[in-house]
């Protein structure tokens, strides 16, 4: 069983050049790869169990996309507590923990489906995230200090691909077994449903989350039993050697965390907005299930965009590659604003590829040069995916201008994200070497 969490600095990264530890990195870190793959499933199961909530509970815009606010309020809830639990019980049992936080989430969905409850549902959920962000904040730093510094963010984004696989597939599951099999899935846009029908999609949900629920224990009792490598073999560093630090000289810090949050805003405005905006008959005039179909080439973007960008940051700098990655995510979000058809749908799909390089990259060059301040950095990090919580606010904008021009929000973060690509992520005056 691994010790405590260490300071992720220099013994780690040297510690994949050691004959006789590169083995167990490599199978660690495909080990690791399974839960970024199952985090990323689970996510995006809720983009296809938005519009069936959405018809089950007769829901507006905003009242929808509240029921993801709460799932990345648990980000900003759990993220310190998380980081405290992995110092107590190191980060094995911790992975151990927030597989178990995850699977008695889904079960909580199965409960919610059985009492058609709105407020079971809301609390599953947030479940749910709880666990994800235990795994995020023990997974996330690991992958990124395994190697060399240089290599990190096309590490990152390697592992990350897998997340994407699993976001890439949920689509197709959720389609089937929640749309597919549910009326709201299968009647137009707009259509009203009969008090027996909803009682009917609700209880639709049941399958797919004790599938979930299964595969989420069987995954703990693997990571329980695997020996996983302890992360440099060293202790945490001592409070005396950091007390004359400050996270505030790391400016590549102190904005990548307003960049990860605001990134997030765009992201899952995106995805949870996408089934019932290329839905619309001016834009593809789908059913549900028939849209939740070109979700999967959505996230089936980000899969792609993520090992390409793995590749293209070998000879390119991370940096250049989020600067193109905003600049054409912005564009193609213009697109979709303003345009109708099957350019604006395609023009929404294509933004999957140019987002997916974006929370590894930015991740990996806010932690960079951090030193001994790595642990509280990666925390700050991950703490701002709660920015996903304010997709309530593109909900509101939906309501209230059309759900179209709602996008013109995910373009404006696209070019905070911009402009910390090109000058906020510069190393500040604290930068360890």
């Amino acid at each position: 069983m691994a010790g405590p969490i260490v300071h992720f600095g220099p013994p780690a990264a040297l510690a994949e050049t050691d004959p006789r530890t590169v083995g167990g990195f490599r199978l660690a870190l495909s080990l690791l790869a399974s839960l970024f793959f199952m985090w990323g499933f689970i996510t995006v199961i809720n983009n296809t169990l938005l519009p069936h909530l959405r018809s089950v509970f007769d829901l507006s815009y905003t009242q929808t996309t509240l029921i993801e606010s709460v799932w990345f309020i648990a980000y900003f809830v759990a993220s310190i507590p998380a980081a405290k639990l992995i110092e107590r019980v190191g980060y094995q049992r911790a992975l151990v923990v927030g597989l178990g936080i995850m699977a008695l989430g889904t079960l909580g969905m199965v409960l919610a489906s059985h009492q058609v409850s709105y407020a079971i549902t809301l609390t599953a959920l947030f479940v749910i995230a709880s666990g994800i962000t235990l795994l995020q904040v023990a997974a996330n730093p690991y992958v990124a200090v395994v190697g060399p510094a240089e290599s990190a963010p096309a590490r990152l984004n390697l592992v990350q691909a897998f997340n994407s696989l699993g976001t890439t597939l949920a689509p197709l599951f959720g389609g089937y077994l929640i749309l597919g099999r549910s009326a709201s899935g299968n009647v137009a846009a707009g259509a009203v449903l009969s008090p027996a029908e909803r009682l009917a999609d609700a209880q639709s949900v049941q399958l797919p989350y004790m599938i979930a629920a299964a595969i989420l224990l069987g995954l703990a009792v693997v990571i329980a039993r695997f020996p996983l490598p302890a992360m440099g073999g060293a202790a945490r560093v001592a409070k005396s050697e950091r007390a004359g630090l400050s996270l505030w000289r790391h400016r590549n810090l102190v904005l990548g965390v307003p960049a990860i949050f605001i990134y997030l805003i765009a992201e899952i405005g995106v995805s949870n907005l996408f089934i019932n905006f290329v839905s619309q008959p001016e834009i593809g005039n789908l059913t549900h299930a028939q849209a939740s179909r070109y979700l999967f080439l959505l996230w089936g973007g980000m899969m792609v965009g993520r090992f390409a960008g793995s590749y293209l940051m070998r000879v390119r700098s991370a940096e250049t590659v989020l600067a193109g990655a905003a600049i054409a995510a912005c564009a193609v979000m213009l697109v979709a604003s303003f345009a109708t058809g099957p350019l604006a749908m395609w023009a929404l799909i294509s933004v999957g590829l140019f987002h997916a390089i974006m929370f590894p990259t930015i991740f990996t060059l806010g932690i960079r040069g951090l030193g001994p301040l790595t642990e509280e950095g990666a925390g700050l990090l991950i703490m701002a995916i709660a920015g996903g919580s304010l997709v309530v606010v593109q909900g509101w904008a939906a309501d209230r201008f059309g759900l179209q021009h709602s996008f013109l929000i995910t373009s404006a973060c696209e070019l905070y994200v911009l402009a910390y690509a090109v000058w906020g992520s510069r190393l500040g005056r604290g930068a360890v070497s």
